[in-house]
């Protein structure tokens, strides 16, 4: 078994919901970067990356991570560190390199707005880009401790409304154009 297969286990275990969270965001990703003729190496970033999008919050409590309510800010500054866990945890496996990007900066936004390093624009890559669309859309569309599932419309309304803001908007429409 690999390493990125144990550690998406590892995930899987500490938090159930992430295994077929991170299956379905990989291929949204992928389908999306086939939509925008997305480079090779971007590809690449995005189907080993994908998977492991989220493997940070092993190193978030489960308790947090499982909450039924809203988070307050030191649990929420807990969740929030989980892309620089997550680029260390598989930063020094040579197969899993390509993946730093995807998984350290699929929370920043477009706007300059989101973290870890409040990348804005064309500093974030590409790859990074596409999965915190794919990541969004999936994420809104389950059921979460904290909140019901928003409808497919809903949700597609909602990549729409923020796109320019939490979204590249070329990427959004894009994505838009998939739905």
């Amino acid at each position: 078994m690999g390493t990125a297969t144990k550690l998406s286990r590892s995930l899987a275990t500490h938090d159930p919901s992430a295994g077929a969270h991170a299956l379905r965001v990989t291929a949204l990703a992928l389908q999306l970067a086939e939509a925008v003729a997305a480079a090779p190496d971007a590809v690449e970033a995005i189907r080993v990356g994908g998977p492991l999008h989220d493997v940070g919050k092993l190193t978030v409590r489960v308790e947090v991570l499982a909450k039924p309510g809203p988070l307050d800010a030191a649990e929420l500054a807990e969740v929030r560190t989980h892309p620089v866990a997550g680029a260390n945890i598989i930063a020094g496996v040579r197969g899993l390199r390509t993946a730093v990007p995807c998984v350290l900066h699929h929370h920043e936004r477009w706007d300059g707005g989101g973290y870890p390093n409040h990348l804005a624009g064309h500093e974030i890559p590409l790859a990074a880009r596409i999965l915190a669309v794919a990541d969004a859309y999936d994420a809104m569309t389950m059921t979460r401790p904290y909140r019901v599932a928003l409808s497919h419309d809903d949700a597609v309304r909602e990549v729409e409304r923020c796109a320019g803001s939490q979204f590249d908007p070329d990427l959004a429409a894009a994505f838009l154009s998939l739905s």
